[in-house]
């Protein structure tokens, strides 16, 4: 078949798999590390990040350096720090940020189709008539910079000040002013040979960056929110009010929108990569990975929690697990790891054979304590899941070749014994 219809066979292969990478797995615990930086002032020092098992970088890295561009190149500057991430650890893994819902014009690849009006279909629209909530132009330009596209700014680079600040005399991010747009994904068009989730997965998500073997999966940011209209990360604009988009509308694209991310997902597999939205982070078994993810094991509930999670039929056993630390969901300092051990032998008690320990989201320019406790080898599972001494007792247990693990629910008290 032609490559699109490939592409939407793989789809629907994707919902029969399993969501775990095509590597083999691994039980190594600094491997099975992940976290999620960002260094709003400029590059993140590679050596900051030594040590974790994926890393997996923020479009606001280097915000202070490519805001100041003209035009803006956010997209080159977060291929450049895999670089140098990947030049400086052996084997690093790393991840990059893609948006599927906003057009960010500050990445080329972006910038290059928002500039040429034959893809103009590619982007929902502002409303024929106003009033708008959020400004179609930039008046820091004479004459003002204008675009019909839809945009708010949101997290959005200013001049003098925004959410990054541009170089005098204005923020330069093409032909339109600076902005989340909003991608039209229920577009039929063909533009130049492509529609527009051929250029989506092919030349947006896997170009030059996606594609490269130093990038290993990605972060597909945001969701269309069907009906309801409540787009994340929209407190800067108002959209369904100034785009005039109806319900039946909402729910169209959100329905193409879902068909295009499957599509992108079971193309994601079959190039041996993955993304944060495949992993399980907690919540329903068929749920997407979560940008705020909290510990899968509470105090309050640690022997519920854990007869759940103690089962081979779990998603923490077949599909791959993302536990925070605590108290995670965006809301640490991720310096600081306050109940350390029991997060570590929670981990390992419920954990498969494709798992990670470590942090959701939580904003730019914070340091990542490595503990010595994740370089340790605790070898493998020696027999199936973690086990309940008895009916009811509470204390769970589960042998490795180098250590028994076992947590005391009704003390909440961890112990690991090295064999």
């Amino acid at each position: 078949p032609d490559g699109m219809a490939w592409i939407a066979l793989l789809a629907l292969a994707a919902t029969a798999l399993a969501q775990v990478p095509s590597r083999p797995p691994t039980w190594l615990m600094n491997a099975s590390t992940i976290i999620m930086p960002c260094n709003n002032s400029g590059f993140t020092d590679p050596a900051t990040t030594a040590g974790w098992g994926v890393v997996d970088f923020d479009w606001s890295n280097a915000k202070a350096i490519w805001a100041k561009q003209k035009p803006m190149n956010d997209e080159e500057l977060l291929f450049q720090q895999v670089k140098m991430t990947t030049a400086a650890t052996k084997n690093a893994t790393v991840w990059v940020y893609r948006c599927s819902v906003y057009a960010y014009p500050w990445y080329t690849s972006v910038r290059t189709i928002m500039d040429d009006p034959a893809y103009s279909p590619w982007f929902i629209k502002f409303k024929p008539q106003g009033p708008w909530y959020s400004p179609k132009c930039d008046n820091n330009y004479n004459p003002p910079k204008c675009s019909d596209y839809y945009h708010m700014q949101e997290q959005t680079p200013g001049y003098p000040h925004g959410d990054g600040d541009c170089a005098a005399p204005a923020c330069d991010c093409g032909t339109a002013p600076c902005g989340f747009y909003l991608w039209n994904h229920s577009s039929t068009a063909i533009v130049h040979g492509q529609s527009f989730r051929d250029w989506f997965i092919n030349s947006y998500m896997f170009n030059e960056v996606g594609s490269s073997p130093l990038v290993s999966g990605f972060f597909w940011d945001d969701f269309w929110p069907g009906k309801s209209g409540n787009f994340p990360d929209a407190s800067a604009g108002k959209i369904v009010q100034d785009t005039g988009m109806t319900p039946e509308d909402l729910q169209s694209i959100t329905d193409a929108y879902d068909a295009n991310m499957a599509a992108l997902k079971a193309y994601t597999l079959s190039k041996g990569k993955f993304s944060w939205q495949m992993l399980w982070t907690g919540g329903s078994a068929t749920g997407t990975g979560s940008t705020c993810p909290g510990p899968l094991v509470e105090k309050s509930s640690c022997a519920s929690n854990l007869r759940s999670l103690c089962n081979e039929n779990s998603p923490a056993q077949t599909r791959t697990m993302m536990y925070a630390f605590s108290p995670g969901r965006c809301n640490m300092d991720p310096s600081k790891l306050p109940m350390l051990h029991e997060d570590l032998a929670n981990f390992l008690l419920v954990r498969g054979p494709y798992a990670y320990l470590g942090h959701g989201w939580l904003g730019c320019s914070h340091f990542y304590n490595f503990p010595p406790e994740l370089n340790m080898d605790y070898g493998e599972p020696v027999s199936g899941v973690c086990k309940e001494t008895a009916p009811n007792s509470g204390i769970f247990t589960r042998e490795y070749t180098h250590a028994t693990v076992q947590m005391d629910c009704g003390t909440y008290t961890p112990t690991i014994t090295w064999k």
